[in-house]
Formats: C-alpha cells, sequence, structure tokens
C-alpha cells in the first residue's frame, strides 16, 4: 500500500490542491499530521477540500487544539497576531470534524503523529532521549529530514503549506508499506497566490511581513 503523509498545511489551499494533482492515482490512502488551519487565508476552504477526498486518515495538530479552545496560549506575537486574525474567519460548523480527528496512526511498522510530546524537532535536535519506541513519522517543526536513533527511524515530512526556510517549497512523504521504503518528496508552487490572497483579506502588517520576509526558491 502506498500511502500519502503530509501535514502543517496552515490554510495554503494552493499547495494542498496541487499536492493531490501531483499524486493523483498515485496513492492508496493519505494521512494528513495535523494543523490544517491557521496562518494562510484557506482555513475553511482546506477543511472542505479534504473532507472531499476519499481514503484518508487525519490527525490532531496543536492548532487544531488552539482552534477547539478558541485560545493561543503562547507569547510569540507573530504567532498571537495570525490566530487572533484567523480565527474569526473560521467556520465553526468545522469543530465536529476537527474534534474527531486522531491522535496518531500505525500504517506499516510505522506510527504518525503531528509531534513527540509537544516537541520541535529539527535536522540538528539531539534525540537520544526521546521516547519513540516505533519507527515514527512526525511534523510540527516545518523541517524535513530523516533521521536514525538506536535502530529506529524518525522521518519528519516537512510543510506542506508553511515551509520556514523556503516559504514557497512544500514537503511530504511517500510511504510504500509492501516494499517498506519512505520517500521524501517536494514541489515548487506560487505563494505570490498566498500573500495577494492575504493581502486582499487585510491581515496585519506584522503577518504579511512574516510571510514576505520568508526565503523563497527563487529569492
Amino acid at each position: 500500500m502506498r500511502v500519502l503523509v503530509f501535514g502543517d498545511v496552515h490554510g495554503n489551499l494552493i499547495a494542498l490542491e496541487k499536492l493531490f494533482k501531483i499524486e493523483k492515482d498515485s496513492y492508496d490512502q493519505f494521512v494528513c499530521h495535523g494543523d490544517i488551519v491557521n496562518y494562510g487565508p484557506w482555513t475553511n476552504e482546506c477543511l472542505e477540500f479534504l473532507s472531499q477526498q476519499e481514503n484518508g486518515v487525519f490527525l490532531k495538530g496543536n492548532h487544531e487544539e488552539y482552534y477547539l479552545e478558541k485560545y493561543y496560549p503562547g507569547s510569540n506575537e507573530v504567532a498571537k497576531s495570525f490566530f487572533d486574525f484567523c480565527i474569526p474567519q473560521f467556520d465553526d460548523k468545522f469543530i465536529p470534524t476537527i474534534s474527531k480527528f486522531e491522535k496518531n496512526h500505525s500504517i506499516g511498522n510505522f506510527k504518525i503523529t503531528h509531534s513527540i510530546e509537544g516537541l520541535y524537532i529539527f535536522k540538528d535536535t539531539n534525540i537520544e532521549n526521546l521516547n519513540f519506541e516505533d519507527n515514527t513519522i512526525v511534523g510540527h517543526s516545518h523541517q524535513q529530514f530523516h533521521r536514525v536513533n538506536n535502530g529506529k527511524n524518525l522521518y519528519n515530512t516537512g510543510s506542506l503549506g508553511q515551509n520556514r526556510a523556503l516559504l514557497d517549497v512544500a514537503n511530504y512523504l511517500i510511504v510504500d508499506t509492501e516494499k517498506n521504503t519512505v520517500e521524501l518528496k517536494s514541489f515548487i508552487f506560487d505563494i505570490q497566490k498566498v500573500i495577494s490572497k492575504m493581502e486582499l483579506s487585510t491581515y496585519p502588517s506584522i503577518c504579511l511581513n512574516y510571510y514576505k520576509s520568508k526565503n523563497t526558491i527563487n529569492k
């Protein structure tokens, strides 16, 4: 079975639609590991789009938790500004949907979850003391990588919608459970369409400047 694994969409419908166009008919199941919502201008549209796709499994990220609680617990000024602007745009009809998202999901010999103990794990994070007994796939840190510790594989899908290194690059994985392989994949999308929509939606300057300050593959 081929499984498409992605997450950290963050309201980026442009990247999401392109993913399903690229991988059309190439997978048997998809798993979204959370953080569909917030930041980008199409949270509701992304939830609607994904609900129309077949053979999907949905996991809950920290941003789904924030949306259910309608509260951002952090102190980061940029993140708080995004949340304060985006949460009023959220359609409450999706509350039952995201409430049912699972915490983790297993495919083949891999466990998929949004994060391990809520930690941001990067390419250079010390993972020797992390609690993962299975081959594990996570997201959350928006950085794609493959690492090995004590014979166990740790993959990060990277972010589909908000790559913090190169904002116009979308990351995801394909897991083949029969071949026991994981392929790290990516594509480039038009980030200007996202920023233009944010401008039309009158996002606060602090939010727009955050996106405009990020590097892109063409910058």
